[in-house]
């Protein structure tokens, strides 16, 4: 149903071209909520599995609250952002109804994903252990913030985890404050563990029949995703710090200022480094003791990038970036939003997504704008059946 501006291939990967999904007859009860879970199971929900999204009575996800941004009938578009493809059914587990309800539920499913503090879903009697004695294929994904053992107290949340994780102490300017990301980056890391360990989880269940637990956690995803750093120190005993927009291994490698506004330059050996000394009218550069390796370029990386500065200070970014690509230097400017997704739309790259509303939808409905699923697969590609669900719209028939 969804139509995919400017890029075909998405339009006829939509559910109106009579495609399946890779992950058809495939259903997961979904008891998380704000970012990590929900990116998974939306995820896997574009690639066709029918996902239960439960929520709390009244309230619902967090993210239902989490505004500004909303969009133009009030919803937060932070919830909009994760939750679509999915169906809302409202249970109440603090009621033995809502419990017995939700038993039903994980019965006729196959994953259920939860991230709870660890220890809650054993309180409510919805621990693996019980349930997969009663549903032995049943996979359970448990997500957590710094795991279900001594870190078991510790909130999950994704600015902490950076804070304690290591990730803001390589962010930022060499001689300012430690910085988080510009986006909940290991909430979405997280997200993606979750999703591959639930399908190795499924492959496995369809091979044997047997199904398991699947444990991530922020910490362990964060550490995991901070590859070179984190390897730094594991192999040679070394604490990185923070470089700003510099690259502790490589140089130039980092963003200069230009006439109008930032260039990233990304030299990755030293034949770019060669053509990048011409393209900027300084073959020298090349010859110079100083810059001749990238051993030499990093250690004399602040002498590089004052020569570099005064030589591209003369012209506007995309000017320097339409000649270093020409020259074959990895380069660009520093984009906004909404020139990256402008980017995108004249590369024919998936950049947004319009989800109409289903015959016989309620105001709650509507249709909805969404960032397109990155993921191309050829035969089953990713669809947009659903806009993000009103709280509970489908809690009548699920339950029922």
């Amino acid at each position: 149903m969804g139509t995919q501006h400017d890029t075909p291939d998405q339009r006829a990967g939509g559910p109106d071209a009579g495609g399946r999904g890779a992950l058809d007859g495939l259903r997961i009860a979904d008891f998380s909520r704000v970012l990590a879970g929900p990116y998974a199971t939306m995820l896997l929900a574009d690639l066709g599995a029918d996902v239960v999204k439960v929520e709390r009575p009244g309230i619902g996800d967090d993210t239902r609250a989490w505004y500004p941004p909303a969009d133009q009938d009030g919803t937060s578009t932070y919830f909009l952002g994760v939750n679509r493809n999915k169906r809302s059914v409202v249970l109440d587990l603090t009621t033995e109804d809502g419990l017995a309800q939700a038993r039903a539920l994980i019965a006729r499913s196959d994953v259920l994903v939860e991230n709870f503090r660890p220890g809650t879903m054993e309180r409510l009697g919805l621990g693996h252990r019980e349930l997969r004695a009663r549903h032995p294929g049943l996979i359970s994904c448990s997500i957590s913030g710094f795991g279900s053992g001594a870190g078991a107290a510790i909130p999950g949340y994704d600015l902490l985890v950076q804070a304690m994780g290591g990730l803001m102490s390589v962010t930022g300017d060499a001689a300012g404050e430690p910085m988080k990301t510009g986006v909940a980056l290991v909430d979405v890391i997280t997200g993606l563990h979750a999703a591959l360990g639930i399908m190795a989880a499924v492959r496995h269940r369809d091979t044997t029949g047997e199904g398991q637990r699947v444990e991530v956690n922020l910490l362990g995803s964060l550490l995991s995703a901070m590859v070179n750093q984190a390897s730094a120190f594991a192999v040679a005993g070394v604490v990185p710090g923070r470089l700003g927009n510099a690259h502790p291994s490589i140089a130039p490698y980092e963003t200069f200022p230009c006439a109008d506004r930032p260039l990233a330059i990304a030299v990755g050996n030293d034949r770019q480094f060669a053509v990048l000394a011409e393209a900027v009218g300084d073959p020298q550069l090349a010859r110079d003791d100083r810059f001749r390796t990238n051993a030499d370029r990093v250690a004399h990386r602040a002498a590089l990038r004052d020569i570099l500065t005064e030589r591209l200070r003369a012209q506007g970014a995309d000017h320097w970036s339409a000649v270093l690509l020409a020259a074959g230097v990895p380069a660009g400017p520093v984009n906004t939003v909404d020139e990256a997704f402008e980017l995108a739309r004249k590369l024919g790259l998936p950049g947004i997504v319009d989800i109409p509303a289903t015959p016989g939808d309620t105001a709650e409905q509507r249709p909805s704008r969404q960032v397109a699923n990155p993921i191309a697969l050829s035969a089953t590609p990713a669809q947009y059946r659903l806009p993000p669900p009103g709280l509970g719209r489908h809690t009548a028939d699920i339950v029922r």
